[in-house]
């Protein structure tokens, strides 16, 4: 049996380091914030928002994309995907579900409320500090 639920979205326009974003959540938002704060710290190698659509082309009914909410290209080049997910329905189930048997290669990492209430005070401080780098509280936060 599943649970109905009202979606509410506060996503919406912002612009993080020099590019112009519509994101389809707060959370999303808040995370694109904390990303570019690695970036300018030189924990990542850089960062894009909703840049690849995953096609499930077997499938012939329901779920046949995934598009991850961010890319994230690490300092020795390779990248992962993040995932931000405040409720995890169903239909998200499956499409995560099929990314991992589709794309076995891909790395995925799903960051949902737990991570948010985990590191909301460095997260914060990055967001109203950009630039300010806090070296030990970056080491210490657990990315995914």
């Amino acid at each position: 049996m599943s649970i109905s639920r009202k979606y509410t979205s506060k996503g919406g326009r912002s612009a993080i380091g020099g590019k112009n974003y519509y994101f389809r959540s707060r959370w999303e938002n808040i995370y694109a914030r904390f990303l570019e704060f690695l970036k300018l710290s030189g924990k990542i190698e850089d960062w894009f928002y909703e840049p690849t659509t995953f096609w499930f082309l077997r499938i012939k009914r329901g779920v046949r994309s995934y598009k991850p909410d961010f890319k994230v290209i690490q300092k020795d080049g390779t990248h992962y995907w993040v995932e931000v997910k405040g409720y995890l329905d169903s239909k998200s189930c499956t499409k995560i579900k099929r990314f991992k048997k589709y794309y076995p290669q891909e790395i995925l990492c799903l960051v949902r409320r737990d991570w948010f209430q985990k590191n909301s005070a460095f997260v914060l401080q990055c967001c109203c500090k950009m630039g300010e780098e806090d070296a030990q509280a970056t080491q210490e936060t657990k990315f995914c």
